[in-house]
C-alpha cells in the first residue's frame, strides 16, 4: 500500500520487543506477518526496549524506547534519580517525533493496558501516553490491538492507561473481560471488538501423538511476585509459589515422569535454577527457549502442560495439549474459559502440590476428550483473528483488499 504521493505507508510498531519477553516477541511476529501479506510495501519500524534484537531478528529499523538506559533500574543516588527524570523530558520529544514520521503506529497485543504484574506509572504507562498523545496531536493513526487490560487502583496509573485508551484512534482487546475492565475506568469502548490474542495467528507445529506409557509434562514457570497492589507481600507470596511448584515437580519425577521447566522471560531463569537445585533429578530438566515456536514445540511433544505466564498457557492450549494454568490474573481464567478447559486452574498466589496434583491427574485422565475441544477452540481463534486483521486494515488502511488466509500462514513462517 502506498500513501498519495506514491511513498509507501509508514508503519511504526511500539512495545517492549526484543526486552527478553517472548509473549510480547511472539505478538510482534503475528503482527509483522499480517504486515507483509495485506501490506508488502509498508515501511516498517519500531520504537521498542530491545532495539538491536529486534533489528536482527527481524530486519526491520528500530529505535530505543527510552533516551535513560537504566529507566528499569531502581533509581537509588541522585544522579540517576536526575538521569531519569530528564528521561521522561527527552522521551517525550523523542517519542513526538517519531510518531510524527508514521501514518499509523501499531501496538501488538501484550498486557498494556493493565498492572497484574509491578508496574510504576512513569514507565510503561508514561511511554504508552506519549505515544497516544503524540497520535493524535500529529494525526497519526495509533492502534491498540488485541491488548489486554484490567481495572487499576493506584490513580495516577489509571489515569494515563485511561488516557492511551482514549486517545487512541482504534482499539481491540484479547478478552472481554479488557473491554469492561477499560469501560469500568472511563473509556467509551461502544465500537470496540473482542479477539482473540495474537499469538493464536502464529504457526502451530506438529504435535506428537500421545505414546501408551506416560510421557513429558511441561512445566512453565515464572518469578511470580504478585500484582501491582502486593508489594508488600511479595517476598512472601513468591516463597509460596516457589515451594508450591517446586513440591509438584518433585513429586512428578518420583513417579518417573520427565518433566520440562520452561520459561517466558528472561526474568524467570533463577525460578529454573532453584527448583533444579532443589530437585535434583536427571528427569528434570531445562529447555532452552527463544521464541514462542520454540515453546510450541516443546509442548507439542508432551502429554500435558502446567503453566503460569499468559503466553505458556496461550502456547500449549494452541498446540492443543491439555493444561492446568497457575492461575495469577483474570486474564488466565478468562483465556482457559474461552478455549474450554476453566474447570483446570490453580492459584498462582497459593500453591497447594498435593491439590495441584489431584487436578493435574484429573487433567490426563481426560486427555483425549480435552484435545478434541482444544481443536475446535483453535479453529474459531483463528476465524477471530482472520476478522481482527480484516477490521485493523478496514480502521487503518483503507481502501486494501483482504488477504487470502493461505498467504498470510506463509508470511508468519518467513517472519520467523
Amino acid at each position: 500500500m502506498t500513501r498519495t504521493d506514491g511513498t509507501p505507508v509508514r508503519v511504526g510498531v511500539f512495545g517492549l520487543l526484543g526486552s527478553g519477553n517472548l509473549g510480547n516477541d511472539g505478538s510482534f511476529e503475528a503482527l509483522l506477518g499480517y504486515l507483509r501479506t495485506a501490506h508488502p510495501d509498508a515501511a516498517v519500524d519500531a520504537l521498542c526496549g530491545g532495539p538491536e534484537t529486534v533489528t536482527a531478528r527481524y530486519g526491520i529499523p528500530a529505535t530505543r524506547l527510552h533516551w535513560y538506559r537504566g529507566e528499569y533500574r531502581t533509581a537509588s543516588r541522585a544522579g540517576a534519580i536526575a538521569g531519569k527524570a530528564l528521561g521522561k523530558l527527552v522521551d517525550a520529544a523523542r517519542t513526538a517525533a517519531w510518531v510524527r514520521r508514521h501514518d499509523v503506529v501499531i501496538v501488538p497485543g501484550m498486557g498494556v493496558l493493565e498492572a497484574t504484574l509491578p508496574l510504576r506509572p512513569w514507565g510503561f504507562p508514561y511511554a504508552l501516553f506519549l505515544l497516544s498523545a503524540s497520535g493524535r496531536l500529529f494525526g497519526t493513526r495509533v492502534a491498540l490491538v488485541s491488548v489486554g487490560a484490567a481495572e487499576i487502583g493506584r490513580r495516577s496509573t489509571r489515569a494515563l492507561v485511561r488516557w492511551s485508551a482514549r486517545l487512541a484512534t482504534y482499539r481491540s482487546y484479547r478478552d472481554s473481560l479488557s473491554r469492561d475492565a477499560m469501560r469500568a475506568m472511563g473509556v467509551d469502548t461502544a465500537r470496540d471488538e473482542v479477539y482473540p490474542d495474537l499469538a493464536f495467528a502464529l504457526p502451530t507445529p506438529e504435535a506428537t501423538a500421545p505414546g501408551d506409557a506416560p510421557g513429558p509434562v511441561c512445566v512453565g514457570v515464572m518469578a511470580f511476585h504478585g500484582g501491582d497492589d502486593d508489594r508488600a507481600r511479595a517476598g512472601e507470596i513468591h516463597r509460596r509459589y516457589l515451594d508450591g511448584t517446586t513440591r509438584f515437580v518433585r513429586a512428578l519425577a518420583e513417579e518417573g515422569r520427565p518433566v520440562r521447566l520452561l520459561t517466558g522471560d528472561g526474568v524467570d531463569a533463577p525460578v529454573v535454577a532453584a527448583i533444579l537445585d532443589a530437585v535434583d533429578s536427571p528427569l528434570v530438566t531445562a529447555a532452552e527457549t527463544a521464541s514462542l515456536a520454540d515453546l510450541m514445540a516443546e509442548m507439542a511433544a508432551a502429554d500435558a502442560v502446567v503453566a503460569t505466564r499468559y503466553h505458556n498457557l496461550v502456547c500449549a492450549l494452541k498446540v492443543g495439549t491439555p493444561t492446568l494454568a497457575l492461575s495469577y490474573a483474570a486474564k488466565s481464567d478468562a483465556l482457559m474459559a474461552r478455549m474450554g478447559l476453566d474447570a483446570y486452574r490453580h492459584p498462582a498466589r497459593a500453591v497447594d502440590a498435593d491439590r495441584l496434583l489431584e487436578q493435574f491427574r484429573a487433567l490426563e485422565e481426560r486427555a483425549a476428550p480435552l484435545r478434541r475441544v482444544l481443536a475446535e477452540r483453535n479453529q474459531d481463534a483463528a476465524r477471530g483473528l482472520e476478522h481482527q486483521f480484516s477490521a485493523l486494515t478496514a480502521a487503518v488502511f483503507p481502501a486494501v483488499p483482504a488477504v487470502p488466509a493461505a498467504a498470510r500462514t506463509h508470511a508468519l513462517r518467513e517472519a520467523r
